[in-house]
């Protein structure tokens, strides 16, 4: 067990001998002194893991030792002890970043719970993580092999997710291979759960059938608009997992109170051109080419299939006669969210103000395309760390403290998520199949029917048929859809890098989330 040097200083440091012989004894090097200017000359010669200061000694006080010692090596933790219990002396050294504040007369176990707390955290936090997600691992492992609802697969879905991300903060991560067997395990028992019974939910055959893209704004969007006389911001972040929500949960929750946490199913084919465009519209692919078709654009222009979402809106308002008045924004670089920002005040008239960030989305095509992208995130502790950076530096960030000032509703939501692909799988197309590498549709696909889910009748699904042969395939798992020329450089282009469109939990159990800011 590793021994640690702990530096205390005290004007009565002979009166605190018992204590010092308990943590000697627990199996720390004690360093005593009695006065600041002895700590800080110690503090100058040697390194300690902690530094124990009273507050009140004569000549320098605890305080003044304190920015000493924080001028030395600020990132030595320094525990505050003191007879006083004055407001503004907590506040001046919690705000010199203590590491903890103890007041006299001090208990032997009070002081070594400080120690522990700060020495041994992270040891004793990643012990407890592994044994209990070791307790957990069989308890979710045969849930996986059971016949499972929606319900149940959102709940156990959230719960690997809980344990990844715990996980990854331990040292070592000495599980984390573990928890990805189990993830790949329960996506292998998900994609069989899709295949049997997505048709059904489509056309409303089932009587356990989860929420899905189209049917957000009617059952969620609208009722809230009604019950509330606040204004309802709708943010919708493209491509959010449910993971990279809970990264960003304890930053928004300084503003927020979480209200409802929902996971909703991402409609097929899971990418922005038919999941968003079935938010937005209400209606389901097939429904939209059929009625709209001039807003139906071909797959062979991504971004073209998103012109058209605040029509969309529109019509769904009409539909719905929803007679509210409301905004659509689309950012697509900083620039155009510093622009909403310095306009936010023009917000205030309208009912409901859509938001749409399209940086996660460009993180995951830049990620596909650039080397150094690719190095600052190889994985999914990376990728999640990166979405976390730019969201503390980015316009939307700002967007969300002003509507808390506002007291506005918030809801915060995704169209899809994303799975980090891993194995190809060799298909045949021609010349008009589309380009995405997680599902494919045309009249000509030539793969073995192994792995994937194949829709040979379209409408079946609701989705658009360029021609009567048209058929869907859909990769699962983490697999990615590779052709047989130049098949290696495309697995190596293309592998371990986050692709959407297909079936996953990432990308398909996707986060529904409605927040009160903590000011209203």
């Amino acid at each position: 067990m590793q021994r640690y040097n702990i530096l205390w200083a005290d004007d009565e440091i002979d009166l605190l001998k018992p204590h010092i012989l308990f943590l000697e004894d627990k199996g720390y090097d004690i360093t005593p002194v009695c006065s600041g200017a002895d700590a800080i000359e110690k503090f100058q010669e040697n390194n300690y893991d902690v530094v124990f200061l009273d507050e009140n000694m004569p000549g320098i006080s605890g305080l003044e030792t304190l920015n000493e010692i924080k001028t030395v090596r600020p990132n030595t933790p320094v525990v505050m002890i003191t007879k006083s219990e004055e407001e503004h002396i907590m506040e001046e050294a919690i705000g010199s970043k203590i590491a903890d504040y103890l007041i006299k007369p001090l208990n032997p176990n009070q002081i070594l719970l400080s120690v522990k707390k700060i020495l041994d955290n992270k040891r004793l936090v990643s012990e407890k993580t592994n044994s209990s997600y070791q307790r957990d691992f069989r308890t979710l492992g045969m849930a996986f092999g059971e016949r499972l609802s929606h319900q149940e697969w959102a709940e156990n879905y959230k719960k690997l997710v809980r344990w990844e991300l715990e996980i990854d903060e331990t040292e070592g991560k000495s599980m984390a291979d573990v928890i990805n067997m189990q993830k790949d395990e329960a996506n292998s028992n998900f994609a069989r759960f899709i295949m049997d019974n997505y048709e059904d939910w489509i056309n409303d055959e089932s009587d356990d059938r989860p929420l899905m893209s189209h049917e957000i704004f009617k059952e969620r969007v609208f009722p809230m608009m009604k019950e509330t006389d606040q204004t309802v911001y709708f943010v919708l972040i493209d491509n959010l997992r449910y993971d990279q929500w809970k990264v960003l949960e304890p930053i928004i929750s300084d503003y927020f109170t979480v209200e409802n946490e929902e996971l909703y199913y991402s409609i097929l084919p899971t990418t922005t051109a038919y999941a968003r465009n079935a938010i937005f519209s209400g209606m389901m692919p097939a429904e939209i080419q059929k009625k709209y078709p001039k807003m139906w654009v071909s797959d062979e222009d991504e971004e073209g299939k998103n012109l058209h979402e605040a029509d969309f809106v529109d019509i769904q308002f009409q539909k719905n006669r929803v007679n509210e008045k409301y905004s659509y924004h689309k950012i697509t670089n900083s620039a155009s969210g510093k622009d909403l920002v310095s306009k936010f005040s023009n917000l205030d008239t309208n009912k409901l103000n859509i938001i749409v960030y399209n940086f996660v989305d460009m993180l995951s095509h830049a990620r596909t395309d650039s080397n150094m992208v690719r190095e600052l995130a190889p994985d999914e502790s990376a990728y999640r760390s990166i979405t976390r950076s730019w969201f503390l530096h980015s316009p939307l960030f700002e967007t969300l403290k002003l509507i808390s000032e506002k007291k506005g509703r918030l809801i915060i939501t995704t169209d899809h998520g994303t799975i980090r692909c891993k194995r190809p799988f060799k298909i045949i197309g021609d010349r008009n199949t589309n380009t995405n590498l997680r599902y494919k549709h045309g009249k000509n696909l030539g793969f073995t029917e192994k792995d994937v889910y194949v829709v040979r009748k379209p409408e079946r699904i609701n989705l658009p048929k360029e021609n009567i042969s048209t058929a869907y395939v859909f990769a699962l798992e983490d697999y990615f859809f590779a052709y047989p020329n130049n098949f290696n450089y495309y697995v190596n282009y293309y592998k371990d890098t986050f692709q959407h469109g297909g079936v996953s939990l990432e990308e398909i159990i996707i986060p529904f989330v409605t927040l009160q800011p903590k000011n209203a």
